[in-house]
């Protein structure tokens, strides 16, 4: 599941100038969605790149090709001043329902606004959520009980956008039912609240790995080859690398150059991650030839306890190099496996082991070092259940 940020900014927010405030500090935090009223839209769009919800009384149309793309929301809401929010009595025959009549035409509206007050609301909701490519709910009194009902009746009808105010409202959203809801709807001005709910939405889509140990068996200094550093664009810390190797069932992990030496500055954007042949792992799961990496793609940032998340290259650098080709046995339910990588033959390259950080001129048989090993064979990047042979 894909986690997304809305940020709620219509005119119950206030005046233009602070609804611009709160979406330029959206904008900057990196939200996926703004909601603004219908008047709104256009200028939103002059603020910068993001998807626009707007509040709507129906009466939108399709976009076609001579319409006017910067007034048009990516989803037009039904619900506000309607019976959504309360300020309309829902019918007593739901089939008699304004805003269902207007999320059933083509064309009209795809999304719905929906505030639970009340057991008849959670009900309206539901109704909702099978016409509705997204379900907007914020509750009142109560906001736990509501959601957990709607994720376990709803199921995937629609997305569902849940209501909250701060960061860690967002996370027990994300979280309910270990499902949670598909995004949440931010209603504050606090930028600090903003910009950690999107720290939080990201938190909660990143993988969580489980690293392994390996035994070095044999360190042996090879010719020079095509070495591989990955410059990003983001900053590492120094318990974060990557993960490498020549063999896609078993990736070393490489620390970033976040250390100091007598002889060369810190880099905390780099990783020396070897010969061009190698894999370095994906944020989707997969792996990528260090050859294929350019500007711009993303990689895989991982720290000693399996955390991770993504950093986008900003520049690979290939020189010759001497290098060393370092071989491990990994224990495994069906006996030893046997992974190696090659790494360049230098003091600042450094392998997280048992005894902490080391730099690869220091190793020794006997080691252990962290590995992310799996048993299953890649093709493309994709692991697939195939007999692959990798020596």
């Amino acid at each position: 599941m894909t986690r997304q940020v809305w940020l709620k900014a219509d005119d119950e927010v206030g005046d233009w100038e602070a609804r611009k405030r709160r979406i330029t500090a959206g904008l900057e935090a990196g939200v996926d969605w703004v909601l603004v009223d219908e008047s709104d839209v256009a200028r939103v769009r002059d603020l910068g790149a993001v998807n626009i919800a707007a509040f709507t009384n129906g009466d939108v149309h399709v976009m076609d090709a001579e319409a006017d793309e910067d007034g048009e929301p990516d989803a037009a809401v039904v619900g506000k001043d309607g019976e959504g929010d309360g300020s309309m009595e829902i019918p007593g025959d739901l089939s008699g329902s304004a805003d269902l009549s207007v999320l059933r035409q083509d064309g009209k509206a795809s999304a719905g606004y929906v505030r639970i007050f009340d057991e008849r609301y959670e009900e309206f909701a539901e109704a909702v959520a099978t016409a509705a490519d997204y379900t907007i709910v914020v509750g009142e009194d109560w906001q736990i009980i509501p959601l957990e009902n709607l994720i376990a009746r709803i199921g995937d009808e629609t997305s569902l956008v849940a209501g909250v105010t701060t960061a860690e409202e967002a996370r027990t959203a994300y979280e309910t039912l270990e499902i949670g809801a598909d995004s949440v709807l931010l209603d504050t001005d606090n930028v600090d609240e903003i910009r950690e709910t999107v720290e939080v939405r990201d938190e909660m889509s990143r993988e969580q790995l489980d690293l392994t140990t390996a035994e070095i068996t044999e360190i042996e200094r090879t010719g020079s080859a095509d070495r591989v550093c990955i410059d990003t664009g983001n900053l590492m810390e120094h318990d974060e690398g990557m993960l490498v190797g020549s063999m896609s069932r078993g990736l070393f992990f490489v620390h970033a150059e976040t250390a100091e030496s007598p002889y060369v500055a810190s880099r905390p954007f780099r990783v020396n991650a070897g010969a061009v042949h190698a894999y370095v792992r994906t944020p989707d799961g997969g792996t990528k030839y260090l050859s294929e990496l350019r500007s711009g793609d993303e990689v895989q940032v991982v720290d000693t306890e399996g955390r991770t998340r993504e950093a986008i290259v900003g520049r690979v650098k290939i020189e010759k190099r001497p290098m060393f080709r370092i071989s491990a046995k990994v224990e495994t339910d069906d006996g030893v496996d046997r992974i190696e990588t090659l790494l360049q033959n230098a003091e600042t390259i450094k392998v997280a082991t048992a005894d902490g950080r080391k730099a690869v001129t220091d190793l020794s048989e006997g080691d252990e070092v962290r590995v992310c090993y799996g048993d299953k064979a890649r093709h493309f990047g994709e692991a697939i259940e195939e007999s692959i042979i990798e020596k």
